[in-house]
């Protein structure tokens, strides 16, 4: 098991990444151009009514000041109140997130089930047939935008074969195409990965040596090679998940989704400062929290790294 300073210092790095970017959004949306107070009022708003809206919503205080107020407000997890729903922050994202990671754990599992299998039998039938169609495939699902997949997928099978709802989120069947836009995209950077991975540990001494010895050749490739071609999968399908959570903001929109992703869509059309703010730190501590977890697997697998 990782060891307590190695846990302490991955954990300090993950409070300073969260508090560095949830800053860092925290200015750029005030720096940006558009009034949240003129949008909200109106172009045909007078001034005194956009002034007192400024003064309601606080925009017109000192930028110092606002962010103070605001940080102190986010320590105690209060994102404040949306400008347009008027409802607490915290519990539009509470009824919105769900969804989202819902959607992003399916995606994550299925390009798992598909780029450990396909990578494995890539690496064992190096430049045969089956390692070429699985180049081809992670080509064209690389190339290939999440968003113009996700379309293909809504003309072809929710369109012309009717085989599954075009838009919502009221039973399991309006997850599928969604899900499986993600999960192609994400599976097609594994299972290059696992492909190398695998690879690297079959030309190991220690495969020859099983060989050797004659073990059985699936024991070789499965309990031992795989084990340790995973070590690199850890660290990479942290950040692959975390993208999900980022291309589920496109794949929401285009299913009508009702989730996380088009919650801060809208909110950054509208300038409402408090979703997006609230939105963004509850993304950055999941994916933030996910690399930590990564971090420690990864530790716990393979000693070298706490030992450094």
């Amino acid at each position: 098991m990782p060891s307590l300073r190695f846990f302490l210092g991955k954990l300090g790095r993950l409070i300073a990444t969260i508090f560095a970017i949830t800053s860092l959004v925290f200015i750029v949306l005030r720096v940006l151009p558009g009034d949240p107070a003129r949008t909200i009022a109106g172009l045909d708003a007078d001034e005194r009514e956009v002034a007192a809206l400024r003064a309601e919503l606080g925009t017109d205080r000192p930028l110092g000041e606002q962010y103070l107020s605001w940080l102190s407000a986010t320590a105690r997890l209060d994102f404040g109140a949306s400008f347009f729903h008027e409802r607490p922050v915290v519990d539009l994202i509470r009824e919105r997130i769900p969804l989202t990671l819902s959607l992003s754990v399916a995606a994550f599992a299925g390009a798992l089930v598909l780029a450990l299998p396909l990578g494995v039998a890539m690496a064992v039938r190096r430049w045969g047939a089956v390692d070429y169609l699985g180049m081809g495939f992670s080509h064209a699902a690389m190339a290939l935008p999440e968003f113009w997949l996700a379309i293909l997928l809504l003309l072809g099978f929710a369109v012309l074969l009717g085989w599954f709802p075009l838009f919502g989120a009221a039973t399991p069947r309006h997850f599928v195409l969604p899900v499986v836009a993600l999960a192609l995209s994400r599976a097609a950077v594994l299972v290059r990965l696992v492909r190398s991975s695998m690879i690297e540990e079959l030309d190991k001494e220690y495969v020859l040596a099983a060989r050797a010895h004659g073990l059985p050749e699936p024991r070789i490739r499965y309990r031992y090679a795989l084990r340790n071609a995973l070590l690199p999968v850890i660290t990479v399908g942290a950040i692959q998940f975390g993208y999900l959570l980022g291309g589920s903001i496109v794949i929401e929109q285009v299913f009508s989704l009702p989730g996380l992703g088009r919650l801060l869509l809208s909110a950054i059309y509208r300038r409402d400062f408090p979703v997006v703010q609230g939105g963004v730190i509850v993304t950055a501590v999941v994916f933030s929290g996910v690399n930590f977890i990564a971090d420690l697997l990864y530790s716990a697998a393979n000693p070298k790294i706490r030992m450094r």
